[in-house]
Order: C-alpha cells, then structure tokens, then sequence
C-alpha cells in the first residue's frame, strides 16, 4: 500500500486529501486543473500531424451532464431536472475561405481528416459506427431546416466524456450545430434567441443528428440538460410549455459531491441498445394509454393516480412488460418535486434518496442498467457518506453515478479501485471515477490555440 495524494473537484473547489489505496490498476483518480491544458495540446497536436490550420482558432467547449431525475422522463412527459458538469468535448475551428469542412477527432486519430463539401453529406445511415456521422449530419440537419451554409472550417474535436451515461453525443452535437451557425453568421429562425442568448431550436436541431441522420431514438434531456446548463445552478425543464428554469442550491455546494463512476464499458450508439427498446415500448404503451383515455392522456406522465391503478389492475396480467415501464415513470414522476423541493432547500440528503430510489426503478423495473453499472453501485452503496447511487444514461454500459457528503469522495475512489477490478477483471485499466463540478453547458474560449 502506499500513500495517495487524491485531488477532487467538488462543486465549487479543489480540495487535496489523503488517503491509503493500493497502487496499480485502474484510473481511480482524477485531477480536473490540467484537464484544459491536456486538451488545448491534444487538438494543437493532432492539427499540426494532419495539416488542419487552427491557429488562432476559438475552442467551444460543451459539457456532460447529470440528471437528478427523471432519467428516461424526456420521451415520456415528464418534467427534468439535472446539471451540467465538467467532462467535455474541446472544438477547435477556424474558418475557411471556402465551403469545405476539414475535421478529425483526437479521440478516433486513426480516422484521420473527414473532409466533404457543404450541403453534400453522405445519405442518413452511412458510416453507422464511425464518429463522422456527427459532423456530416449538422451540415445534413441545417441544410434540411433551410440554412444555407456557404463557409466551411478547420476543426479538430477531443473528449473526456465517459462512453456512455453523461450523454457525449448530444455534447458534441451541441457543439458542431453552433459551430456551424457561427462560422455561416446565422442565428436561429424558427424559434428566436430569449433573454439569455438562448433558443430551444438548438435543441431541436441537435437531437435530430441522432434521429433523423443517425437513426438513433434520442430524446431531448441530454441536449437541454446541456445548452442550458449554467454553473451553480440546477436545470428545471417543463415539456408542456418549453419552459426552463435555473434553480439555486439552496446549501453550501462544498458540503457534497457528485460522482461519475466510469465503468470503462463503451456502449454501442442508442439504436443499438436496450434503449432503443424501452423507446420503442413507451410509445406504445402511450398509444394504449390515448384509446383507453380520448382526450386525457398524450404520454404516460399524463397519467393521475387514479387513471394508474386502474391501468395496473385491468392490464398487469396481459400486458406487464408495459405495466412496469409505466411504473417506473409513474413512480419516478411521483418522487421529482419531493426531489426538487429538497434541492432548493439544501437537503441532499433527500436528494440522495430519491436518486437511489430512481435507480432501484430503472434497475428492477425499467430493467435497463447493466452488470458492469450494478457493480459500480454495489460499491459505492457499502461507503459511509455515500447518500445515493444508480446508473447514468442510456443504459446497458457507461456509467453510473453517486452523491456523496464531502470527505467521503477518497473512500469511495479507495472502495472502487479496490474493488470493481475484482468483479470485472477486463476493465482494470479503464474505469475511472471522476468527482465533478456544476459548471456552464456551453463556453466559447478564445487565445487559447
């Protein structure tokens, strides 16, 4: 054994502890301050290997996110609530003089330069498993919205986001949306900017690369959780009328910490997975849900208490796969104000339970989690100080979370490296856990390239 210095974030500082762990084996640690620098030198240094000029060039930087509840709630109704955080996606991009798109990710080097010409991507479904989709299909989806896009860029993408629950996808298409309306000098048509600079057709416009060019049954939580996330603050989205609302702590941040716990698992894109399922299974079950109810119920966050217990009871015994993803929504729609009014009031304690209560849903009843995200939460559950824990995302793999009383964060990087190596052997060298701040969505940097 040996003595660590462990450097953490929590939600507003850096704190340095000590702690006794075995050395060896996976990244169990991880230091936030040299994150930006390793960043701005991985784009500087992939450009320069592939003749991309960036020089002079600005960065966005898009960010995670972290839902607090309801996971899976975007496409059935109800109302959202969660943070950005700081693992990010890094777009370096300098205009053109031309209407040519150079760009490559540092994280799929080997792919080296994806280059095209504006308004000419591949069909929808071309290249389903390389990261170029993402790209082509901005340039798809804005062309098809009716944006003439005349000026291409330079670009070089890297990533630290975990692959798979803190949602990279709708991170970086975020990012190469705007990228693109800012390069061509546009600004959103459909829906105007509001008081804060934002629109909501960003959101529409990067979920529909995942839908509409990729095929992919995304909803809409990751992007919102995203572009509207603001440092300090919890995001409250009410699907009914669009509205977002930025909510205050009601606590001082340092007094807890949040926790993604990366299994190291890479999950296939969302219409390959479980997900794509429970999608599937949701709309029907909303479908059922609009004959048995003319009039009253759209989606099954529709559903009054007394409209669920009769569904239950005359469907259970034919239809249960139905009834329990209705029973999870049900359920977890059920907890969000008690979670929402614990957050304003600073009690995370409750937070904490509501977050594990959720995961015990999505878990046990919505049966989308995965082995490898279970063991993380076996962990982390067993840590003094751990006040709640589940899985992250879209399911199957990726990652799982955790909200923990801060000082226990060393314990827990402690019980996991200790232990989640004994369970998945393969994985010692790729998990990692990373304690994260609430942090803006969406940063343009500038004299950084």
């Amino acid at each position: 054994k040996a003595t660590v210095s462990v450097l953490y974030w929590t939600m507003d500082r850096v704190v340095t502890l000590q702690t006794h762990i075995k050395t060896g084996g996976g990244n169990a640690m991880q230091c936030g301050g040299s994150e930006e620098a390793k960043a701005v030198e991985n784009l500087k240094g992939l450009a320069r290997n592939l003749g991309l000029d960036i020089q002079g060039a600005r960065v966005r930087r898009t960010s995670s996110r972290f839902c607090l509840g309801v996971e899976h709630g975007d496409y059935n109704g109800t109302e959202l609530f969660g943070v950005g955080t700081d693992r990010f996606i890094w777009l370096a991009y300098k205009p053109r003089k031309d209407n040519k798109v150079r760009i490559a990710s540092v994280n799929f080097a080997k792919d080296g330069v994806t280059e095209w010409t504006l308004g000419t991507a591949p069909p929808p479904g071309t290249n389903p498993d390389s990261w170029s989709r993402f790209p082509h299909g901005a340039d798809h989806v804005l062309t098809a919205a009716g944006y003439p896009l005349k000026t291409g860029f330079d670009a070089v993408v890297y990533g630290n986001i975990p692959g798979g629950g803190m949602s990279r996808s709708a991170s970086l298409s975020i990012n190469l949306i705007l990228t693109l309306m800012e390069v061509n000098n546009m600004s959103p048509k459909k829906i105007p900017l509001d008081e804060n600079g934002k629109s909501y057709e960003i959101v529409e416009l990067a979920q529909r690369i995942e839908t509409d060019y990729i095929g992919s049954p995304s909803g809409y939580l990751d992007q919102i959780m995203i572009y509207y996330a603001r440092a300090g603050l919890g995001t409250h989205f009410l699907p009914k009328t669009n509205e977002v609302r930025h909510i205050p702590l009601g606590c001082d941040a340092s007094t807890f910490s949040i926790g993604a716990l990366d299994t190291g698992t890479d999950r296939p894109g969302l219409e390959k997975s479980t997900y794509a399922i429970r999608s599937a299974e949701c709309k029907k079950a909303a479908e059922m849900l609009a004959r048995k109810y003319p009039g009253q119920v759209e989606t099954i966050a529709d559903l009054t208490d007394e409209q669920y217990n009769e569904t239950m009871r005359e469907w259970r015994g034919e239809h249960l796969g139905i009834c329990e993803r209705i029973q999870y929504i049900h359920e977890a729609k059920g907890r969000f104000n008690t979670m929402l009014s614990a957050w304003k009031s600073g009690d995370i304690r409750t937070v904490g339970e509501v977050f594990r209560l959720d995961g015990h849903g999505l878990r046990d009843v919505y049966r989308i989690s995965g082995p490898e995200l279970e063991v993380m939460c076996d962990i982390v559950r067993t840590v003094p100080g751990c006040l709640g824990e589940r899985m992250l995302g879209g399911g199957d793999k990726g990652a799982s979370g955790c909200i923990v009383q801060a000082g226990s964060e060393p314990f827990v990087l402690a019980a996991v490296q200790a232990a989640y190596p004994r369970s998945h052997p393969e994985m010692a060298d790729r998990f990692a856990v990373h304690f994260v701040k609430v942090c803006d969505g969406v940063t343009l940097l500038e004299g950084l390239i």
